[in-house]
């Protein structure tokens, strides 16, 4: 078995589940700001956050980088004379940054110390997007 395209394929699955909590955990933070007042409601949003947070999105993360940093030693850290893959690890970064930012807002729900609007979380939920995307078409097109 050709050892890349297994940890490429762990790498993809392991983005896709860490992208799918980037995208879904903010979402939730809007529909407890507007249940905020319902203390069963309030409760219920406080558990699925923590759990998507840390059941899914951080071992999807941490499983992300691994992966990602067994590609890089397979293929040769000559790799990083590249632009591209200069720019992917910036933006990686970057998610990796938005991630902790949301453990910081998911402890500020906990402690029912939110002050952010609903808008603030609908608005804040494109950034992943967006690197997303940057971050696709970046290892699709290399450029040099």
């Amino acid at each position: 078995m050709n050892s890349y395209l297994l940890f490429k394929s762990l790498h993809l699955i392991a983005v896709i589940s860490w992208m799918a909590g980037l995208l879904y955990l903010p979402r939730i933070f809007v529909y407890h700001v507007e249940n905020f007042k319902y203390e069963t409601s309030s409760s219920i949003f406080k558990t699925m956050e923590r759990k998507l947070f840390f059941y899914i999105m951080t071992p999807a993360m941490i499983l992300s980088w691994v992966f990602g940093l067994i590609l890089i030693s397979i293929i040769g850290f000559d790799i990083f004379f590249t632009l591209w893959i200069k720019l992917k690890l910036l933006f990686v970064v970057l998610l990796t940054l938005y991630h902790f930012y949301l453990s910081k807002l998911l402890g500020d729900f906990n402690l029912d110390q939110n002050t952010k609007s609903s808008r603030f979380f609908r608005i804040i939920n494109e950034v992943p997007t967006i690197l997303l995307i940057l971050i696709v078409f970046i290892v699709i097109f290399k450029p040099i």
